[in-house]
């Protein structure tokens, strides 16, 4: 009994250590997803609409990539919007890199990853940029000329087998 009260004493000790350090970290994140979700998500889906009425080509991935980190959604957010964009007429390269990109970062991480330092913060959002464009590149490069699974467009997508 001795041996588990110590331990449980120690898991203790550094599970309170650790959320006194990230609490202000974690509040901080919160407060500015907030903003940003009653602020700033109808600009942001307003730009990533007007960026799929647009033809970039490669360089739209730049854009869709750095709206997704913007995109205060998760992943469960993030899949029927996707969904309304190809709805919309969205190239599928251009809704990759939002999704990726969006999935993997938004803003509150943005914050939580503040706490690991300037270093891990600027690795993590370059990073999910990378993914983001290299997401957009890969279904640009191997889906052109080819049926692809289209999120909201299902009955318009022929499947290849």
């Amino acid at each position: 009994m001795e041996i588990l009260h110590r331990e449980f004493v120690y898991l203790w000790y550094y599970f309170s250590l650790q959320v006194e350090q990230l609490a202000g970290y974690w509040a901080l994140g919160i407060v500015i997803g907030s903003v940003v979700s009653v602020f700033a998500k109808g600009k942001i889906h307003d730009a990533v609409a007007l960026l799929g009425q647009k033809k970039w080509g490669v360089l739209g991935l730049i854009p869709a990539s750095l709206l997704g980190i913007a995109s205060p959604l998760c992943m469960y957010g993030t899949i029927p919007i996707a969904a309304s964009f190809s709805r919309q007429g969205m190239q599928d390269d251009y809704l990759a890199a939002f999704m990726m990109s969006s999935v993997l970062l938004n803003p509150q991480l943005i914050v939580y990853s503040a706490a690991l330092g300037q270093t891990a913060l600027i690795l993590r959002v370059v990073a999910c940029f990378l993914c983001g464009v290299v997401a957009g590149l890969l279904i640009r490069i191997f889906y052109i000329g080819h049926a692809f699974p289209c999120a909201g467009r299902a009955s318009q997508c022929a499947c290849e087998g």
